[in-house]
């Protein structure tokens, strides 16, 4: 149910976010992602230092002055957020929870592409595929993307990360951009993630929260799985639990990076608490550098 609290906080995520977007994240959006090549866009008279092999020569007889063809780059692209909203994503330590953060993200990607003339759709999935918006290039598909990524009242807890990349795979036709938002809180996605990455390029948004990284030691903690409800102790005070707590985050932390880099994707790390722009922006600036 969409309440009055849950307009304002799209209001306030979108007028954010667009502030975002028009003062310094498009064009970093637009150098990281270039066109699928050149168009042509018309001819104009020719002048000292042009190449020589643009010159139209249909033209150039007709007026009986050289000319030269001009190109601009052929630009619109396809780019899909697919979000995870499953239980997990409910999480946050600080004022705001990993699903914030996952939105805003979204957000501002979603209108940084908008922004650019590109076409962009919306994947929210928990255990099952929850909402599919084709890409499309209307500014009340863009605005209703946004207010999804906040608004939209997930109907199951469960993570299938696995299930929705197979399904991106099977309604994508055309080569698209995918920014695959969650916490990675997930097995069994490695094989769908590489054969997506065949077909489309793949961005992956790891959202995670200060307290994922380090518990503090506080002695006997009761905690519920926010996907599957169970509730159970763990003794923070405990070394061997804490060993083994960081033992098992860092054999995850490696099994995803192998996956990231088994699928060529980029990754962009983001934390409850931290600004989402300039991450984001430092990430496109970087692919940039590295040429695309």
């Amino acid at each position: 149910m969409i309440t009055p609290e849950l307009l304002a906080q799209v209001r306030r995520l979108t007028i954010r976010s667009r502030r975002a977007v028009e003062e310094v994240f498009s064009g970093a959006y637009r150098s990281a992602f270039r066109g699928k090549g050149l168009e042509f866009a018309d001819v104009r008279e020719y002048v000292v230092g042009d190449d020589v092999r643009a010159i139209d020569w249909n033209v150039t007889a007709r007026a009986g002055r050289p000319y030269v063809k001009r190109f601009e780059e052929e630009r619109e692209l396809t780019v899909v957020v697919a979000m995870d909203l499953s239980g997990s994503l409910a999480f946050g330590s600080r004022a705001r929870t990993k699903r914030d953060v996952a939105a805003e993200a979204g957000a501002l990607i979603a209108l940084a592409a908008a922004r650019n003339r590109d076409r962009v759709g919306l994947l929210l999935f928990t255990d099952a595929v929850e909402l599919y918006l084709p890409p499309g290039k209307s500014r009340a598909r863009t605005l209703r993307i946004v207010r999804e990524m906040l608004a939209y009242e997930p109907k199951g807890k469960g993570t299938d990360l696995g299930g929705a990349l197979s399904f991106l795979g099977r309604v994508l036709r055309r080569r698209a951009i995918v920014v695959l938002v969650s916490d990675w809180i997930a097995s069994d996605f490695d094989r769908p993630l590489s054969y997506l990455s065949r077909r489309h390029e793949v961005v992956v948004v790891e959202v995670s929260d200060p307290l994922e990284h380090d518990l503090p030691p506080s002695g006997l903690l009761r905690a519920r799985d926010l996907e599957t409800g169970r509730v159970g102790w763990a003794d923070l005070d405990s070394k061997r639990s804490r060993a083994e707590w960081r033992a098992a985050k860092a054999r995850r932390a490696r099994s995803l990076g192998e996956a990231f880099t088994r699928a060529r994707a980029g990754r962009i790390a983001l934390e409850v608490g931290a600004p989402v722009a300039p991450l984001l922006i430092r990430h496109f600036e970087r692919r940039t550098h590295r040429g695309g």
